[in-house]
């Protein structure tokens, strides 16, 4: 009997070794998730019409699964409390807490693309928002049961004391009350393996970020969040109008350049839709 319960166990503890041997070995994985299209004015970057290839802008949020996690990073601009997904692409008329009009056109919801891989938000351990504008945060809630990575520059941006109403902050007003970490470094390391790494980007917001993730087979990839809009903001130098602050823009692509020639990264503009078109898309995913 006893040389039975010892061979039981060392089946059961072989099988928990050989569990986690198989988990340390899988490859992080990134996932894309299509928001919409935006229509958009290039003015409001310095770009005139004819400058851009196209003057629409994509929406997009990530998932990243890391075998100690899973992160997900910015959370589109529609909130799926708001529609119902059907066979045709859903034109959405949104008014903004400064009265301004924007139009986001879409066809998945980002929970049922979640489903799709076999997520619900409730499963996601992290939130992370490059920044809290509007079309960054629409289902931030959603992810209130996650612990949201944030700077405090950013959350005090966010639920400013005294109160003052941010853009569209029913789409993140659960997360004030949500179990958050407080980054306090340029650098922040999500799982401690310098895979996936938020980084300080700052300019657009005041603690807006970036993501650098580290994939086995595609390379090192940075999501940009808004630091740029439109390819063509890098390759003719021009600011946006409306940024937090310019000069910290400017500083901030600087910055991040060096670090895409150091790593040999490839930088994704999460609003150029023409490269956003091109890669491919939950539940597909890069490694």
């Amino acid at each position: 009997m006893v040389r039975r319960a010892l061979l039981a166990l060392a089946v059961v503890a072989a099988t928990v070794f050989q569990s986690g041997v198989q988990a340390a070995e899988q490859p992080v994985r990134l996932y894309v998730l299509d928001g919409g299209v935006l229509e958009s004015d290039p003015g409001r970057y310095r770009l005139k019409p004819e400058e851009v290839e196209t003057t629409q802008l994509s929406i997009a949020s990530f998932l990243i699964v890391h075998p100690k996690g899973t992160l997900m990073w910015d959370t589109g601009a529609i909130s799926d409390e708001t529609w119902t997904p059907g066979r045709r692409a859903q034109a959405r008329h949104l008014v903004l807490s400064n009265n301004a009009d924007r139009y986001v056109t879409l066809a998945k919801s980002l929970t049922g693309q979640l489903k799709e891989i076999g997520y619900q938000p409730a499963d996601i351990n992290y939130l992370a928002l490059s920044h809290y504008h509007w079309d960054h945060v629409a289902n931030a809630n959603a992810f209130a049961k996650s612990t949201w990575l944030v700077r405090k520059v950013e959350r005090d941006a966010m639920f400013p004391q005294p109160t003052a109403e941010p853009p569209q902050p029913s789409n993140f007003a659960s997360l004030m009350n949500a179990k958050t970490t407080l980054i306090t470094t340029d650098d922040y390391d999500v799982f401690g393996d310098g895979t996936v790494v938020i980084k300080a980007s700052t300019g657009h917001t005041p603690g807006h970020s970036v993501l650098y993730v580290k994939l086995a087979k595609t390379g090192g990839v940075v999501l940009a969040g808004d630091l740029y809009h439109y390819p063509e903001e890098r390759t003719l130098n021009r600011l946006p109008i409306a940024d937090f602050d310019q000069a910290q823009t400017g500083r901030s692509r600087e910055v991040l350049d060096g670090f895409l020639k150091q790593t040999s990264s490839q930088l994704w503009i999460q609003h150029d839709l023409v490269a956003h078109r091109k890669l491919k898309k939950a539940p597909a995913y890069y490694d």
